[in-house]
Parts: structure tokens; sequence; C-alpha cells
């Protein structure tokens, strides 16, 4: 049973590979953003929470968005394994996804940190062309992803549930490396 959780910067292929994997393995991907866009578009409770959030212009709280996560992993389809892209962002929310899984007897999860250097990851977001992918801009979230995301490195880390694969590399090694681990 595969439960992948992906970390890794901006632009080091997190969403593009997970949905490769998920395809590869008939398993769900499970976007914390497509969740939230789910949620919004069918108007379910906790939907139209996050969209009174939204609409002042608010980050969702991370309460809303652990009970989205918790509501997506109870779905059937989730039972022969599934790849999360995009939570947990911080240990606190790694901590309540361990002991989530723990009550849903869903454990044995592994994180794969996509390690890429800034610059690859630079190059890559200014290739997509995106109004909002300044130099300046994509720096700043290298530096918030830093300050809040790579901590969970460490913390998988010290779990032993911990892989790092090299995110320089084209998309297709990347892709490779991942199904030898699965495959191991």
């Amino acid at each position: 049973m595969t439960r992948l959780i992906f970390l890794g910067p901006p632009g080091a292929g997190k969403g593009t590979q997970s949905k490769v994997l998920a395809d590869f393995l008939n398993i769900p991907h499970i976007s914390t953003g497509d969740i939230l866009r789910q949620a919004i578009t069918d108007q379910t409770p906790l939907g139209i929470k996050a969209q009174g959030y939204m609409d002042r212009g608010e980050l969702v709280p991370d309460q809303l968005v652990e009970d989205l996560v918790k509501e997506r992993l109870g779905q059937p389809d989730t039972k022969n394994g599934w790849i999360l892209d995009g939570f947990p962002r911080k240990v606190t929310q790694a901590t309540f996804l361990e002991e989530l899984l723990a009550k849903m007897g869903q454990g044995g999860e592994k994180a794969v940190n996509l390690d890429a250097k800034d610059e690859v990851v630079i190059s890559r977001l200014l290739g997509r062309g995106r109004k909002d992918d300044s130099e300046e801009v994509i720096r700043r979230r290298l530096e918030v992803y830093r300050d809040e995301t790579a901590p969970l490195i460490d913390y998988y880390g010290d779990r032993r549930k911990l892989v790092t694969i090299n995110g320089d590399q084209s998309p297709e090694e990347v892709t490779t490396e991942l199904k030898n681990i699965i495959a191991a």
C-alpha cells in the first residue's frame, strides 16, 4: 500500500510527479488546493466556510484545511493508498496528519522530498511565463518555503520516513527514481 507525502520547494515538480505516480499506481492524487476548490464547488459545509475566508481575502485556517484532509482521506478510494501534495505545509500539520493516520489505521506513509536548487526552481518558474512569477516573488516564496515547510524534512527524517530525490533532473529521470523507490 502506497501512502506518499510530497515535499519540496515551489517548482520542484511535486504536482507533476505526484500526478504521474498516482496514475501509475491507480491511487488518488490528493492536492489540498483541489480539495478546497472541489468543496467550494460542491458547496459542502466545509467548502462554504472556506469560501467565506477566501471571499474576504484571508487564508483558510489550518483547522479547516485539516478537516478537509480528514474528510478526503476517509473516502473509499483512499483504501489502497494515496499521494498528498500540498499538505502538510508545517510541522503542526504533520503532527495532526500522523495522529489522524494512526486513528484511521493508515500508517506506513513516506515523505518524498524533491530537492531542487534555487537557480533551477527560479528558471523553471520564470519559464512558465505566469504574471505572478517574477524573480523577486519566486525568491520570496522560496524563503517562506524554507521557513515554514523545510522543517518537515527534519520531522520526517527523524522518524525515518523520508526519501530525498534530486529534483534537478529531467521529469523522466525523477519518475524513474520514484518508481524504483516504490518497487523497493
